[in-house]
């Protein structure tokens, strides 16, 4: 049925109900479901236990006119302390397939969390996703974002991804996402689309190499990246510099408001704690972005996305 008419709130959440039972919740807080816990509530939070299911809700949603949060893990967006009003989604399609031939190959839904594949392709002794073993959040989201880290991302291992848009179920390559550093078209709003799938190229190795490469990243990443709740990077690095590099130059490392603090390890790093508000942090990214542009002209640019009311 092809709704031509806005749904009230009441409206639609009947509709969810009626299609999806007690996958559809109310009032839910949405600190839970984000790495730096922190979020008010949702209006309606239903979720989807894998991509046919993604594909219903989403769809239910376009069709009626509603717009909607799509939350998967968490890890690059700061929830507003109101909360989302409408309905979010989240997303736990978490299906995952291999591929061993000659070319090695790995399917896995968007819900599928990345640490966790990359260590899946290791136990298996293939080759490719070892950079993502420390990289938060969830297949989805580095699609999304061209996620990556120790020289690796997406861009480089993506075959295709499983998109839904208005006209359908489509693969599309990875011209098609019009990666750029840490940005895609979707991240862009360039397309209407969700990631339902993503299908990567590996290669064969040893598993003991691949282990190994995994816990000197591991160990890396340790030394570098502070403890505790946060949302990972908050700023790009701009073109040949680094946002961490140009926040300690101007002093700024330690800063912070209310109980958000950039983080004395790394200062591209905002730490947040269980009564930190999401006001907090965005008075703090204010700051250090005024700040950084007076002392060294650099405007940065956030790799974070901020959810309003």
């Amino acid at each position: 049925m092809r709704l031509d008419t806005m749904m009230t709130t009441i409206e639609i959440s009947e509709l969810l109900r009626e299609k999806f039972g007690s996958a559809v919740r109310q009032h839910v807080p949405l600190a839970r479901y984000t790495s730096a816990r922190i979020g008010g509530p949702a209006d309606l939070l239903v979720t989807a236990n894998g991509a046919d299911e993604l594909v219903a809700i989403v769809t239910t949603l376009w069709e009626s006119g509603a717009d909607f949060l799509l939350l998967g893990g968490g890890s690059n967006v700061l929830i507003g302390d109101r909360g989302v009003r409408g309905v979010t989604v989240l997303n736990r399609a978490k299906e995952v397939r291999f591929d061993e031939g000659e070319q090695p190959k790995a399917y896995a839904e968007s819900g599928v969390v990345l640490s966790n594949l990359a260590n899946r392709c290791a136990l298996k002794g293939l080759s490719g996703l070892e950079w993502a073993a420390t990289v938060p959040g969830t297949i989805g989201g580095a699609v999304y974002g061209n996620a990556g880290a120790f020289g690796g991302d997406m861009a480089r291992i993506l075959l295709s991804a499983e998109v839904l848009t208005p006209a359908g179920r489509e693969h599309w390559t990875v011209d098609q996402l019009g990666y750029g550093y840490r940005t895609s078209s979707l991240k862009r709003r360039e397309s209407r689309a969700v990631i339902l799938a993503a299908e990567l190229r590996l290669e064969h190795g040893d598993p003991t190499e691949v282990a190994a490469k995994i816990a000197e990243f591991s160990e890396s990443r340790k030394a570098t990246q502070p403890p505790g709740a946060s949302m990972g990077s908050t700023f790009k690095n701009p073109p040949d510099d680094y946002a961490g590099r140009l926040i300690e130059a101007a002093g700024l490392k330690g800063t912070r408001s209310g109980s958000a603090t950039s983080s004395t390890m790394h200062g591209n790093v905002i730490i947040t704690h269980e009564q930190t508000r999401a006001a907090d942090v965005r008075a703090l990214i204010h700051f250090v972005k005024q700040a950084v542009l007076e002392q060294s002209g650099v405007d940065l640019e956030l790799e974070i996305e901020l959810v309003e009311e």
